[in-house]
């Protein structure tokens, strides 16, 4: 594990969001069509009211950045029915619709809500596919979906199950949602060894295995409650813990979902622990064993991430921290986070170091580009500290 010196590249803002209509703190990654548009939620904003009592700027927005200059909110959360607060990213079909989740909202005429998955066609019509009751049915998505060849929908409530669970609210869910609407549970965690509050999305495999993180459970005491695992479930519900973090230089508390290669091997982040306890890069074989590709140092280094990372095809890895990288950033005293490199070998390169004006906490994953520059989001900085939509050339 080798710590390279610092190098940054070069970053462009596409959109400062402004915090009323446009949106406000997105907290997730992009999508990109054919054509180059990028496509997002805001975790707030969209309107100039409320979204529920106590809160500000509307319920969260699906937005679209075209040709790199100018934004389009396609839709505005409006909560009741509709659902807020949409603390996912968004994925595509072949006709273009776009589908994601809300971490609330789902019940009409309520200031309350356990979530939805809904679809957004093309003209921006949005239709909630399922709201979730907060029961066994499962309770806050907050990860990516996943789709299969038929169009059905696959993800994970942190919270729900079996309520009574976990201190009272359920230890979550893997779910499954038709096209047509309906909602069947996969797997519901039971806590302990099992893991419980997955709050990363799920990635699939060509039999229809789904893989993905739980941020707590497992079977470790040095975390309370556990300090994460990494499993799979089959198709038939069957679940297998294919990793169980120690809370020691292994990493703990994996808050995001997990890429793989054409090996099988996994590879996804820690929140927390590791060589220095700011958080890790691991890699994890198909038989189990895990290696940690890189341990944050804080600092200058980064620190804390609560993203996954992507693959270009020399196999080297890209993430972000949304601490780290310097001083002098009012939200963060270490600094305003990071865009890093770490290569197969374990060398790990800080790309760019955010500045307030510039961006500030990136909590999201990045997208490659075809060229190796690199596009996210920062949750605040920019145009009264709203977050804005970046590119970084390399």
């Amino acid at each position: 594990m080798i710590v390279s010196t610092p190098a940054s590249g070069k970053e462009k803002i596409l959109h400062k969001f402004e915090g009323g209509t446009d949106g406000s703190a997105p907290r997730t990654g992009l999508l990109a069509d054919g054509g180059g548009t990028l496509y997002g939620t805001t975790f707030v904003g969209g309107g100039e009211t409320g979204c529920f009592e106590g809160t500000r700027y509307g319920c969260g927005t699906v937005f679209e950045v075209l040709n790199g200059r100018t934004e389009t909110v396609l839709h505005a959360f409006a909560g009741g029915c509709d659902g807020a607060w949409p603390a996912g990213g968004v994925i595509s079909d072949a006709d273009d619709n776009l589908y994601g989740t809300t971490a609330s909202g789902g019940i009409c005429n309520s200031d309350d809500g356990y979530g939805t998955v809904f679809k957004l066609a093309p003209g921006g019509a949005e239709s909630v596919l399922y709201a979730f009751q907060g029961a066994d049915d499962g309770s806050a998505p907050v990860g990516n979906l996943v789709s299969d060849t038929n169009g059905n929908l696959f993800g994970t409530a942190a919270y729900g199950g079996e309520t009574g669970g976990c201190g009272g609210p359920g230890c979550g869910v893997v779910f499954e949602v038709s096209a047509a609407g309906g909602e069947t549970v996969l797997h519901t965690f039971l806590g302990g060894e099992d893991g419980s509050e997955p709050e990363g999305g799920l990635i699939m495999d060509g039999s229809g295995n789904l893989f993905g993180t739980t941020s707590d459970g497992g079977g470790s005491a040095n975390c309370d409650g556990g300090c994460g695992t990494v499993f799979e479930v089959a198709p038939d519900g069957t679940e297998t813990i294919l990793y169980d973090f120690q809370g020691d230089t292994d990493g703990c508390l994996p808050m995001a979902g997990l890429i793989t290669d054409g090996a099988g091997n996994f590879y996804g982040t820690t929140e927390a622990c590791g060589a220095a306890d700011y958080g890790t890069v691991f890699k994890l074989t198909p038989d189990g064993s895990e290696t940690i590709l890189h341990s944050f140092q804080a600092g200058s280094d980064g620190e804390l991430p609560l993203a996954g990372v992507v693959m270009d095809e020399a196999g080297d890895l890209y993430g972000t921290t949304p601490y780290g990288g310097g001083t002098g950033c009012r939200k963060q005293g270490s600094g305003c986070g990071t865009i890093f490199e770490v290569t197969a070998k374990g060398r790990e390169k800080i790309l760019y170091a955010f500045s307030n004006g510039r961006g500030s906490y990136p909590a999201a994953g990045l997208l490659l580009g075809m060229h190796g520059d690199m596009y996210g989001t920062t949750a605040f900085g920019g145009k009264g500290d709203n977050g804005v939509v970046f590119e970084l050339k390399r």
